[in-house]
């Protein structure tokens, strides 16, 4: 009897052992998906058949393929998927946890696929562009201030073109050239290229010292050729016949303010007899005034009616007369 029941107790052990084996295996095969741990896909709404291998019955198979996992928001934008969240989502979809076996990767990073345009592509264009649309023959040179960002494009099929344009700008030592990437006639991203000009000129150099007063001559200063960050004026000339203003050693590179030109000497001095003329529809008046103060050809001074004593203001003629301002 006992024999007879420790057998029974063992038959039932065996089955209840290969039905809990044929539900196991069972449940390995009702739903098998794959995680790979990096995948790129097309679409910007990823779900699970573009991402994971899924075996196992085929409806339940196909349900679980249209399961999404997120969305892509922006070119270049990736996400992260755990285990966790792959059953959390067949669960809402009403595929439970236990028909599914995961295996593969714990988290897979999910990326659209896309192309770049390198920011030194966006220079290389403006460059093309800025130097076929120069205005001012004296650039010598241009250089890019800073490259500018990358450029994600989601679309990898597109045949995609930079299209650039010159930017309204009031600085002379600057260019602003704004580049566009076209796909199908329509602008999917715009980069600006800002470049820093050169320009052609020319410089004075002092050749031997040179002092306070003395004329700029050919003699006294050489022309070099030069490049420099703003144009020099239209129709620019060797400043000769000027004047120092101030000690100008040898080698020294002489700029505007240096030099100026050369005062003319005074003609009246204070205290001076002078004829007062007016001259008007032909005719003639004159008196005799004393100068106030000295006077250089055209410059305006204070004269003294001798014969009124009225103080007038009058302009110095070239001949030493002066004519009053009425």
């Amino acid at each position: 009897m006992r024999n007879r029941t420790i057998g029974i107790i063992l038959t039932g052990f065996l089955l209840i052992s290969a039905n809990s084996r044929a539900d196991t295996e069972q449940k390995d095969f009702a739903l098998q998906i794959y995680l790979p741990r990096e995948i790129t896909i097309e679409s910007d709404i990823p779900n699970l058949g573009q991402v994971a291998v899924i075996r196992g019955e085929e409806s339940l198979a196909a349900k679980a393929g249209k399961v999404v996992l997120g969305r892509i928001s922006s070119p270049g934008q990736k996400i992260i998927v755990d285990r966790s969240i792959v059953l959390s989502r067949l669960a809402c979809s009403g595929i439970p946890a236990s028909e599914v076996t995961l295996t593969g990767a714990e988290k897979m990073t999910i990326r659209q696929q896309h192309q770049i345009i390198r920011g030194s592509e966006f220079v290389e264009a403006a460059s093309a562009f800025l130097k076929e649309n120069l205005s001012d023959d004296s650039v010598c040179r241009f250089d890019a201030v800073s490259i500018p960002k990358d450029l994600i494009v989601p679309d990898v099929s597109k045949d995609i073109k930079l299209s650039c344009r010159l930017v309204k700008n009031d600085m002379t030592n600057q260019s602003r050239v704004r580049v566009a990437a076209c796909c199908d006639n329509k602008e999917t991203g715009v980069r600006e290229v800002t470049f820093g000009l050169k320009y052609n000129c020319h410089r004075l150099v002092a050749q031997v010292d040179i002092s306070q007063g003395a004329v700029i001559s050919s003699e006294n200063v050489k022309v070099e050729k030069a490049v420099a960050s703003y144009p020099e004026p239209a129709g620019w000339i060797a400043p000769y016949g000027l004047v120092a203003k101030r000690l100008l050693r040898a080698n020294t590179e002489i700029r505007p303010d240096m030099v100026g030109p050369a005062e003319l000497p005074v003609l009246l001095k204070c205290d001076q007899s002078v004829v007062i003329k007016v001259e008007k529809l032909g005719l003639l008046i004159t008196a005799i005034g004393k100068t106030m103060q000295d006077g250089r050809v055209d410059e305006y001074i204070k004269v003294r009616n001798v014969d009124s004593q009225r103080i007038i203001l009058a302009k110095v003629n070239e001949d030493g007369s002066v004519e009053p301002v009425f």
